[in-house]
């Protein structure tokens, strides 16, 4: 086995060269050579370890004990491994159709049982469930359609399976697809031919054509999935960029939900219906203005003006609202306001369990048509109080700490400073700290400096504290019930469960990019990864299957696809590329979306040394 180089004229362009992996076959009398593999014309290993690369590669093969400690770089290495990839592959489908033809009642093989490995073990779970919503929701089609090339089309495919299941994973998106992922083998595209950039060059032409494909899959969903979308939900999310660049122009400091406002960000504002499906997403300034990027948005997708707009409290501002009726829309957000007009116990005592046995509502009718819904929930409660125990706690240990520092005189710090430690606080626990009256005292005989630090707990009106356990909703939805309201502002809090695989599961923020269109085109991947998502849950609900994303992705993980390599009685060794066998939760999934697992059978022999 050795490489051979043939230069190669095409026409009138100057001569290139092409190399190819052969080897020697007698052929009667005489020696031919026998190409196993073509390498292209951009063969990037040095002609002096062109021997060394055959050697390995027979070793590869033929799974024999090394006679010969070949010190292999490791590039060299994966080399080897990549080529002994590609040649077993390429001779796996040929024997298996011999085998059925000639085997018709099954293909027996006599090998030595105490030599077995398995190797090249690719994920396969995910990556199958991933391709049916993509063939569900004809994505592949719609990127073909808008002028995306194959190469094009593959790699944003890559990247939104990648997305799915390995978001976190410090791994590159073409090292995970190269070495971790099944899924060239799946869509019979070899990612080892592509670079970085042609990762970089698809997710921008991707960008280019977002309003397009969006528009494909949501008919396409509307049909696959009888959508009938009769309530719009607007909502906002961030991502903020760990590199400042002066190219991403929309990148903006404002108020951020991480806490991080020393990073710039971009708001990605977001149209679903009530099914948690995205009609359209829109990349924008990190500081935009809600109710301009609800005005644009509602009037670009020609929402109708009788499907109500639910918003959450976060963009229920009076500017917001104002502008919604003068489009003559109808509304129904999250007020800031919790206290009924009369006492908590004599709004809710009035009208008990309203709508169900865990929730009491309260109505109250305003002169300007709107309608007030006051929500008790016992489960709110609860959970509202056990998250704000330990922060109060935290914070009084901390006012506790700072108080008695001032306790000697070699620890004197000024009131200043004393207030300074005190806004921080206060930034960190803002929520609790509201409700706390804090003082600093000033030292008798020398008033710059503290003496004290004290603390009274005074609960503020309109907060979760008074009352706890109480949300208010708005809307000018007068001619609606109590209880088709509720179930309105239920689909809200759905809304945050659809949304949370989007910035968590599908790893949105942080964004490690640098220029406007990179950026983009990361957000509007993160977007097709939930809508494929969106599309698999949406569908396993229906066979009653209800876990979260993290839970599936989790499962299917674990399903691999794998080479075990046999010696035969004859010296030649066996190579079985196959599926492991899927766990019962793992055939659940498949079942309920009516698949099998991808990836057939292959058989390589490679014969025994002479």
């Amino acid at each position: 086995m050795f490489i051979r180089r043939t230069q190669t004229k095409a026409g009138k362009k100057d001569p290139y060269y092409t190399y190819r992996l052969v080897h020697n076959v007698r052929d009667g009398q005489r020696i031919r050579q026998q190409a196993l593999l073509n390498l292209g014309s951009h063969f990037e290993i040095e002609k002096a370890d062109w021997t060394l690369l055959c050697l390995r590669i027979k070793q590869l093969l033929r799974k024999d004990p090394p006679r010969l400690a070949l010190q292999c770089s490791e590039a060299l290495e994966a080399k080897a491994k990549y080529l002994v990839e590609r040649m077993t592959d390429r001779e796996a489908q040929s024997i298996a159709e011999d085998s059925k033809i000639n085997n018709p009642q099954g293909d027996f093989e006599p090998v030595d049982v105490n030599q077995v490995q398995t190797v090249r073990s690719r994920s396969l779970g995910v990556e199958t469930v991933a391709l049916w919503a993509i063939q569900s929701l004809g994505l592949s089609d719609s990127l073909a359609r808008h002028g995306l090339n194959q190469v094009q089309r593959q790699a944003i495919i890559g990247l939104i399976i990648k997305r799915m299941a390995a978001p976190g994973s410090e791994c590159l998106p073409l090292d995970w697809l190269q070495k971790r992922s099944a899924l060239g083998e799946l869509i019979d595209f070899d990612f080892q031919k592509i670079d970085g950039n042609r990762l970089y060059q698809a997710s921008n032409a991707l960008a280019a054509q977002q309003k397009k494909i969006e528009t494909d899959l949501s008919r396409k969903a509307v049909a696959h999935f009888q959508l009938k979308p009769t309530v719009t939900l607007f909502d906002l999310t961030t991502t903020r960029f760990e590199y400042e660049s002066d190219e991403i122009l929309e990148a903006r400091r404002d108020h951020s939900k991480e806490r991080r406002s020393d990073r710039h960000q971009l708001t990605l504002a977001l149209v679903l219906d009530e099914s948690g499906w995205i009609w359209r997403s829109q990349a924008l300034a990190g500081n935009v203005t809600e109710y301009k990027a609800l005005s644009g948005m509602l009037e670009s997708l020609h929402v109708p003006v009788e499907n109500p707009v639910v918003l959450d409290r976060r963009l229920a501002t009076e500017e917001t609202l104002q502008r919604l009726r003068q489009q003559g829309r109808s509304y129904l957000v999250v007020s800031r306001q919790r206290q009924p007009s009369v006492s908590a116990e004599t709004a809710f005592a009035k009208a008990p369990n309203a709508s169900d046995r865990e929730v009491q509502l309260y109505r109250e009718e305003k002169q300007n048509g709107e309608v007030f819904l006051y929500c008790r929930s016992e489960q709110r409660e609860k959970k509202e109080r056990a998250g704000r125990l330990p922060s109060a706690q935290r914070l009084v240990n901390e006012l506790q700490k700072l108080h008695e520092d001032l306790g000697s005189p070699e620890k004197a710090k000024t009131v200043e400073w004393v207030h300074q430690q005190i806004d921080h606080l206060i930034q960190r626990y803002f929520s609790t700290a509201q409700h706390y009256r804090i003082q600093v005292l000033p030292d008798d005989q020398t008033p710059q400096n503290a003496k004290a630090v004290t603390w009274e707990y005074r609960p503020q009106p309109d907060s979760e504290i008074t009352p706890p356990g109480v949300c208010c909703l708005r809307s000018n939805l007068a001619h609606w019930d109590e209880r088709q309201l509720w179930q309105t502002y239920a689909m809200q809090t759905e809304l945050e469960i659809f949304f949370r695989p989007l910035e968590t599961a599908l790893s949105l923020r942080p964004d490690y990019r640098r220029i406007t269109k990179r950026v983009k085109g990361h957000l509007f991947l993160s977007v097709l990864a939930y809508q494929l998502v969106h599309a698999i849950r949406t569908r396993l609900r229906t066979a009653n299957l209800h876990d979260s994303w993290n839970a599936l992705r989790a499962e299917l993980n674990a399903h691999n696809r794998v080479t075990n390599v046999y010696r035969r009685i004859d010296g030649a060794t066996l190579h079985l590329r196959h599926n492991l066998t899927p766990t019962q939760d793992q055939n659940r999934i498949y079942r309920a979306l009516g698949i099998a697992a991808a990836g057939s059978v292959k058989k390589t022999i490679v014969p025994a040394a002479d």
